[in-house]
Order: structure tokens, then sequence, then C-alpha cells
């Protein structure tokens, strides 16, 4: 049974984070995500989505076979205690590869990293592009709006 990890923060879905959840599927027998925890995201703005909600519906996406929240003490216990045989990064994952892999190895894991290159297709795959579109279609006529959005 080949497990592999994908991990991220998935605050609002889209076509680039299916992509990057089907290409790693692809890669084994069971998909696991790891879902950033709220707390745990310091690389960019928090996520508008709550954790347990962002763990639910990552949970129901059909490429995933089992999903759970980070450890808020230490990143690499889920990955302890999946024991993959790959963990997959996405495309503009901040993690350094090769700093990874010295990681993993220091903490007695021995994955195989692989980076899942972009989503090529259409629609909106950053969920900051998102949020900007709702801005403009949605509250440009909201009380306090400045309109340099």
């Amino acid at each position: 049974m080949k497990r592999i990890v994908a991990t991220g923060t998935f605050d609002i879905l889209h076509p680039g984070h299916l992509h990057y959840l089907e290409e790693s599927r692809k890669l084994g027998d069971e998909l696991h995500v790891i879902i950033a925890r709220d707390e745990n995201v310091r690389h960019k703005p928090k996520p508008v989505i709550p954790e347990d909600q962002r763990l639910h519906m990552v949970e129901a996406l059909k490429p995933v076979d089992y999903a759970r929240l980070g450890s808020t003490e230490d990143m690499f216990e889920p990955i302890r205690e999946i024991q993959p045989e790959i963990i997959t990064l996405g495309f503009n994952q901040f993690f350094s590869e090769d700093k990874l892999i010295k990681d993993l190895e220091k903490n007695g894991i021995s994955a195989k990293v692989i980076r899942i290159p972009a989503y090529s297709g259409e629609g909106y795959c950053s969920s900051r592009d998102i949020m900007k579109q709702i801005l403009i279609q949605r509250c440009k006529d909201l009380p306090g709006d400045s309109n340099d959005r």
C-alpha cells in the first residue's frame, strides 16, 4: 500500500487545489491530506475559512482518502503516524525541497518529496484572486468601501 501525503491550507477551494490533490493521488494507493492549523499559518495571511470547515471540505473531495488537521506542536507528528512513501508539495508552497528532505531525515522519515506542477486550466487558482473578485463584483457598494482595492 503506497501512501501519499499532501499538505496545504486549502482556504478557499479552487481548481488548483483539486489539480494538486488529483495529481498527488495518482502517485499511490491512498491519499492523506494534512490541513494547516489556523495558528500555524505564518507565511501568508491567516485563513478566512476556519480550520474545521476547511478539513470538512477537503475530506469531501473525491481524490482524498483521509484528511486531518496538522499538529500545533510538531509538523512531523502526523507524517510519522501516516508513514507515507511520498510527500507532495504544491507548485507554490513555500517549502524548500532540499531543506524539507533534510528535516524529514532528522525526524526519521524517509519519504520521497515531489513537487506537483501548476494547474494550467481555466478558472481562478488563487484564494487571494477569488477574494479580490468577490470584493470587486459583490462588495463595491458596501458602506466604507474604498475604490483602491
